[in-house]
Parts: structure tokens; C-alpha cells; sequence
């Protein structure tokens, strides 16, 4: 297979007709969203969807998001009326967040990963809406990497994943969040908190006051429940390199304890001013601004930073758990080997 790479810029009409017609006939893409790049086929193709699976060695019962561009195509995905959620949605869509309901027959079970709920994401990514519209359907669509790495946030990381083993590849630059969706499960008893990310927990509190938020999002302890939306159960973002999280006030002196030859350290502007200058080490922002921080989280544990040197560990800093800093601590905790407390 031979992927056909494009510029947003490149993307006139007839480009777009043909990338959909491809979409609805099979075809996988790999097109930028405001979170991370995702991975797409058409989610009302079972066989487009498995191909999705076999591209990023994911396990089958993780289920992917559906995207939409419309109210309408999300209504069709769902077994509810969606005006039922009108006053939910209307204010989070289009957005970087996923709801969780029950799906249609339309939507098949490979999909689902065997569930009878399915994940539903209107993107304000304006090429995420033009792929989907000239598709005509909605898109099933993880985040763009090997499963269990970091997801994807910059198109050099794609092409290095995925160049020849998908269809299209559309570039965008880097994305605008850099962590994958908030996911919000609308299908049960009470609204509940399933994934943190960009659009944070007090902010959807005030839109959402009987939010429910579990435990096991602050990733302190193993989910053991059904797969309702990617990111709950399996082992996640992981760098190719020891990951060790130093979720601690005392971040200056566990560092001295335990730097040796051949680590780097993450940490945010103020610490780096305080660390050794002897000690390899980089900033992942201005943690003033924890937005900063996620942009930069996943394209950062890959080691995308300019230098020839080989590490064999990276030791990164802790960071709030409000706002985003929860999105940022839920995705560090699951990519790390060792926590220290």
C-alpha cells in the first residue's frame, strides 16, 4: 500500500469528494482533530473498522470514537432521541469531548468492542469536519499511534507510524490541544466522568452538576469494569524508554536521589531553573499554564527534541490535578513504570 500524504492546502473540492468516496468504500485516513490525529474508516463499514484495529495492534474489545460533523449524524448512531441531551451538548459541541450513549444498529459491534454503548465526538478541527462531510458518514477513529505508545500530535510522528500501512494521511501541523478527548458517559444512571481531558472537570460541573467522577480516573488504581471508551483499561502512552513519575512537593531533592548518567528529566520552567545544570534535562513549559504543559506532553515522551544522544529512562515531574493538570496526571500515571509518592 502506498499512502497518498496531503497539505490541508492541497485539500480542494475534488480532493476532499475523492478522499470521501474512499472513506465510504474502505479506506483508512489519518486526519488531524483540535486533540491528537486519529486513525479513521467508516464506521458503518465492519471490515473498514477491523482494518483500524490490525493497523494499530489494538485489542479488539477497546472500542473506537465515532466522529461526526453534524447533530443529525450523531442522532443516527444512537438508539435515544438526541434532543434529549440538547441541553448538554449544544453547549460542549463541537469540541474536544466524547459522550458515551447507546448505540444504534447502525453502528456495528467491531466498533463498540462488543458494547452496546458507543462514543460520539463532533470535532471543531475544520479538516475533521470537511473529511467527514464529503464521506457522508461518520468516521471510527482512535488516536493515531501503535497501541500503547503516545498518541500522535505532530505529523512527523504520524508518517513515522503509518507511512504505507494506511490510505491518506492529512497533515495539519501540530494539534491544538495535544491530549486526546474528555470522555463523559450520558448512557447510564448518572453522568460519569470516564477519561479527563481538554475541557476540564469543574468546567463541565457548571454545565453538568451531577458529574460523577470514579477513582480510577486519577489513575491511581487499575480499572477492573467493562471497556466503555478507549483509555480505561490497557496500558497506555508509553515511551520506548523507563518512564519514572515523581508525584511529589519534594520533585528537586527525589531527582538529586535518584539522577544517574543516561536520564532526562521533564519538568516545567521553574524547576529547570533549579535543577543542576550538569543534569540533562528540558522543559515541557510553563506549568503557569498547564495547556502548555499538555500540548507538549505526548510529542515529549517521544523524545522529540533535537539531540543525538541515547537515554535509557526518563524522570518527569508531577503536575496539579485541576483543570487539565488532571488529563496531564491521568496520562503520565499510565505510561509510567515507577511512581514515587
Amino acid at each position: 500500500m502506498k499512502t497518498k500524504i496531503f497539505e490541508k492546502d492541497e485539500l480542494d473540492e475534488s480532493t476532499l469528494d475523492k478522499i470521501g468516496e474512499d472513506i465510504r468504500n474502505g479506506a483508512l485516513v489519518i486526519f488531524p482533530t483540535e486533540t491528537v490525529y486519529g486513525i479513521g474508516a467508516n464506521a458503518y463499514d465492519e471490515n473498514a473498522s477491523k482494518r483500524i484495529f490490525e493497523a494499530k495492534g489494538r485489542p479488539s474489545d477497546n472500542p473506537l470514537i465515532v466522529h461526526v460533523d453534524s447533530l443529525e449524524m450523531a442522532d443516527e448512531c444512537m438508539e435515544e432521541d438526541i434532543r434529549k441531551y440538547k441541553n448538554i451538548i449544544s453547549r460542549l459541541w463541537p469540541g474536544p469531548i466524547t459522550f458515551i450513549f447507546k448505540k444504534s444498529s447502525s453502528v456495528p459491534l467491531t466498533v463498540t468492542g462488543g458494547k452496546n454503548t458507543v462514543g460520539i465526538r463532533f470535532p471543531s478541527n475544520k479538516i475533521s469536519q470537511k473529511i467527514i462531510k464529503h464521506s457522508g458518514v461518520p468516521i471510527a477513529a482512535p488516536s493515531a499511534n501503535i497501541s500503547g505508545k503516545p498518541s500522535s500530535t505532530r505529523i512527523n510522528h504520524v508518517i513515522k507510524d503509518f507511512l504505507n500501512r494506511v490510505d491518506y494521511i492529512i497533515s495539519d501541523g501540530d494539534c491544538f490541544f495535544g491530549l486526546e478527548s474528555t470522555i463523559i458517559d450520558l448512557s447510564g444512571d448518572a453522568p460519569t466522568l470516564l477519561r479527563p481531558g481538554p475541557i476540564s472537570v469543574e468546567d463541565i460541573e457548571n454545565i453538568i452538576p451531577n458529574l460523577e467522577v470514579p477513582d480510577f480516573v486519577y489513575a491511581k488504581i487499575d480499572y477492573s469494569g467493562p471497556v466503555l471508551s478507549p483509555g480505561m483499561k490497557y496500558k497506555h502512552y508509553s515511551p520506548d524508554i523507563q518512564l519514572v513519575l515523581i508525584d511529589s512537593e519534594d520533585f528537586i531533592n527525589e531527582v538529586r536521589n535518584i539522577y544517574r548518567e543516561g536520564d532526562i528529566i521533564f519538568c516545567d520552567d521553574n524547576m529547570l531553573r533549579l535543577l543542576p545544570e550538569d543534569f540533562d534535562r528540558i522543559s515541557l513549559g510553563n506549568s503557569d499554564n498547564l495547556y502548555d504543559i499538555a500540548k507538549n506532553i505526548f510529542s515529549f515522551l517521544r523524545l522529540d527534541f533535537d539531540t543525538e544522544k541515547k537515554y535509557r529512562r526518563i524522570i518527569c515531574q508531577g503536575f496539579s490535578n485541576s483543570g487539565i493538570g488532571l488529563a496531564i496526571m491521568n496520562r503520565l500515571r499510565k505510561a509510567a513504570d515507577v511512581i514515587l509518592e
